[in-house]
């Protein structure tokens, strides 16, 4: 069973941009192994968003390997206004943060001041809160304020630019989960096909339950991955996972919104908690940072990509790295070589989701119970929308691949995010038999397997009138 010894468990996500969004370049990244390519919404006009989709979906059809396309929409976000030129801050100095651009303060004492796109701040914010700009670099604390302006004391200082991201650690704000820009964003994406909608800055289930009713009403099959980035969500940790289909623990904003000593105890506990509940996770920013602008990365981002590994993850994910970064195809290398490395340490005990149950679990369970018990096994599972493969790799089973056969091209691009699933098309027969020989002599012609493997095939096969749970050892000949 050589070839399935070469199998990475651990998918990968790229986020596309300028230095990977040509035709040469995707077809490089699909051939290196990518599983997924995701679009960042914050900045992205319509018809760049048509254009590259129509473009990832042509270049996979022609290296024959369809991949996932996840479209990250904004979400609700505070961000400063422009400026003339850059405003270097200094420590102690008094700042405003002007809501109603124009206003004059009461006492007409005048301070240097940026605009700010979200006129309830005010509202939200307390004295004594701590305002974050520009992904933390530049920290001040809250003095006073009026139905205009936030009067705030430099901390920490920096140059502040145009349209710089502000967060607010511990304070929940009132804006939409779903804004008009995500819904107009969305309905690109929808009639584009995309595979995934990954849904930023989400708080509580509900934020969940609006998209996917938007989804819904406009007859799209994605999957929604929810994820967590402030304190609000870590409160709402358990409720999210449930209503979600899978989760991020996207760091960059994590970081900052939470004491940074936290990041580490939040991710395990999220990879856990996604664990109990059956759903994947996704490790997200920060991967191989350093390799924007260098040629190998450091000791210690290694070493973090082996720890999510380790835990299981189901993808790793690069941001930057591969929208603007010089090496994307190295990084992409980067991440596969570490993680089929950690992933031959094992075997990993399976998981035994908490929350889970029914008398398919159960049969999954026997699938990769069998599987452990035979040296050097595969699993095949049969699947049209992507249950029986999702559940299989929720056990995460030290048998490497899952071969998942599915009739439906949506379901295949949507398995690529599940870890150890490795996806095929095949059209479903109705005599199981059949479709069991079929999808064998498919591995066989495709180098996955040989003559003498075991294969363990779990899953409810379709017979004309009903299906029947199997649990079955084949021996490939």
């Amino acid at each position: 069973m050589n070839q399935m010894t070469h199998f990475r468990r651990t998918k990968i996500i790229f986020t596309l941009g300028p230095a990977t969004e040509s035709e040469e370049m995707l077809e490089k990244l699909i051939l290196a192994g990518v599983d997924i390519a995701r679009l960042n919404m914050a900045h992205a006009k319509h018809d760049w968003t048509r254009e590259v989709i129509r473009r990832i979906r042509a270049v996979s059809k022609k290296v024959g390997r369809e991949i996932g396309i996840m479209m990250d929409i904004k979400g609700p976000e505070i961000r400063t206004g422009d400026v003339d030129a850059p405003m270097e801050l200094k420590a102690g100095e008094i700042f405003d943060f002007t809501v109603k651009p124009g206003a004059d303060r009461d006492n007409g004492e005048e301070v240097r001041s940026v605009n700010v796109n979200y006129q309830d701040l005010v509202n939200d914010i307390t004295i004594g809160d701590t305002v974050l700009v520009d992904n933390g670099l530049i920290r001040l604390e809250v003095l006073e304020k009026d139905n205009a302006h936030l009067r705030c004391r430099v901390l920490i200082p920096g140059e502040l630019k145009s349209r710089r991201h502000i967060n607010l650690p511990g304070v929940k704000v009132n804006l939409p989960s779903f804004t008009e820009k995500d819904r107009g964003d969305t309905q690109v994406g929808i009639e584009e096909g995309i595979d995934f909608v990954a849904l930023s800055f989400v708080r509580e289930a509900k934020d969940i339950e609006l998209l996917r009713e938007y989804l819904q009403a406009h007859h799209s099959k994605a999957k929604i991955i929810a994820k967590i980035e402030d304190q609000t969500a870590i409160s709402n940790l358990e409720e999210i996972i449930q209503a979600t289909d899978s989760l991020m623990v996207a760091r960059g904003d994590l970081g900052i919104e939470c004491p940074f000593e936290d990041l580490p105890v939040i991710q395990r506990r999220a990879v856990k908690s996604c664990f109990d509940h059956g759903k994947p996770v996704i490790i997200a920013t920060h991967m191989l940072e350093s390799m924007i602008t260098m040629p190998m990365p450091t000791r210690a981002e290694i070493t973090d990509v082996a720890n999510a590994v380790y835990e299981k993850a189901d993808c790793v994910m690069l941001s930057g790295e591969t929208t603007i970064g010089k090496y994307p195809l190295e990084c992409v290398s980067i991440l596969d070589k570490i993680a089929r490395r950690i992933e031959e340490e094992g075997p990993f005990d399976f998981a035994e989701p908490e929350h889970v149950t029914g008398d398919k679990l159960k049969l999954l369970q026997s699938g990769v119970l069998l599987a452990h018990q035979v040296s050097d096994s595969a699993l095949i599972t049969f699947t049209r929308q992507g249950f029986m493969a999702a559940g299989l790799a929720a056990l995460r089973p030290a048998c490497a691949p899952i071969f998942a056969m599915t009739n439906s091209v949506e379901t295949l691009r949507q398995l690529r995010l599940l870890r150890g699933v490795e996806p095929y098309i095949l059209p479903l027969d109705s005599e199981p038999n059949d479709t069991i020989e079929n999808a064998i002599a498919l591995l066989v012609k495709a180098g996955r397997v040989q003559t003498g493997d075991k294969l363990i095939i779990a899953t409810d096969l379709l017979t004309r009138d009903r299906l029947v749970d199997s649990v079955q050892l084949r021996t490939v000949r």
